[in-house]
């Protein structure tokens, strides 16, 4: 049985977190935003090489990624996207904060 690309997305997130938080469990020491950058650097070296375009010119596939400035503004848009739907986006301590 194959994943759909939403379930494969979800899985793979989920397996991220599990490791991030193993991580941190096994580096009690290791400051969260180290480990954080860490897998945000791997994530985005392994996003541009799995995006760079094929060796067609015409290709359409290709269109949004076809320079690294194209891909950049991808990248950015999916980050923005996804950092904006997740649960963690607000924060309780975030200055924009209206409190009661």
């Amino acid at each position: 049985m194959t994943l759909s690309n939403m379930d494969m997305q979800s899985s793979i997130a989920d397996e991220l977190v599990a490791f991030a938080n193993r991580l941190a469990q096994d580096n009690p020491d290791a400051d969260p935003w180290e480990i954080a950058d860490g897998l945000l650097s791997g994530a985005v070296h392994w996003w541009l090489y799995a995006n760079a375009p094929c060796s067609d010119p015409a290709c359409q596939d290709c269109e949004t990624i076809r320079t690294a400035e194209l891909r950049m503004k991808t990248l950015q848009e999916l980050v923005r996207e996804m950092a904006e739907t997740s649960e963690y986006y607000h924060s309780p301590n975030d200055e924009n904060v209206a409190h009661a």
